[in-house]
């Protein structure tokens, strides 16, 4: 027989014993870099975002671009983060510029994310991470969507149709054509 004290040591471990078990969230594949507001404003115009607009921010930080987007712009923006507390923060600014019924902050791995509904995407990752994300965006997206980078472009197979340098930044833009369907 077991003692009874035993039994209950145990239960009480069991808990703490499953939540050990769960899998941790992934961590941000790049370090929380705001874009300056300068920088958020080019990207918009570069994207010639326009009413009707669904514009997506991948990686979206503290929700700037979206909330820009949709203050600035009245279009409906989604952000996707896979850091909580960056979400957080986005909902929280979303709010006081009045436009969370605009807005819509999800925390996701961007490259579990469906984002096909978007006219215009934005995003200030790293090299790397672009180029892992081009063949999503080129499968995910409609002809005509325009795509919209802060400091990094998406390789030699893919050279932007437009570039800026707004206070030391370049800004790369596209245009999701016919030929990147099927690749």
């Amino acid at each position: 027989m077991v003692p009874r004290r035993t039994v209950l040591s145990a239960l009480v471990l069991l808990p703490g014993a499953a939540r050990a078990q769960e899998a941790e969230p992934r961590r941000p594949d790049v370090p929380y870099v705001p874009t300056p507001p300068e920088v958020v404003r080019t990207m918009l115009q570069m994207a010639r975002v326009r009413k009707g607009d669904v514009v997506y921010d991948l990686g979206c930080g503290d929700g700037r671009i979206v909330i820009e987007a949709a203050r600035r712009h009245g279009v409906r923006g989604v952000g996707i983060d896979i850091d909580p507390q960056r979400i957080r923060e986005a909902r929280s600014n979303a709010r006081n510029a009045r436009v969370e019924d605009r807005t819509e902050f999800r925390v996701a791995d961007l490259f579990e994310s469906d984002f096909s509904e978007a006219t215009v995407v934005t995003l200030y990752l790293l090299p790397q991470l672009n180029l892992r994300l081009r063949p999503r965006l080129w499968e995910q997206l409609k002809v005509g969507t325009r795509v919209v980078s802060h400091g990094f472009d998406m390789g030699e197979e893919w050279p932007p149709e437009r570039t800026e340098v707004v206070g030391g930044s370049a800004i790369f833009y596209w245009t999701i054509r016919p030929e990147h369907k099927g690749r």
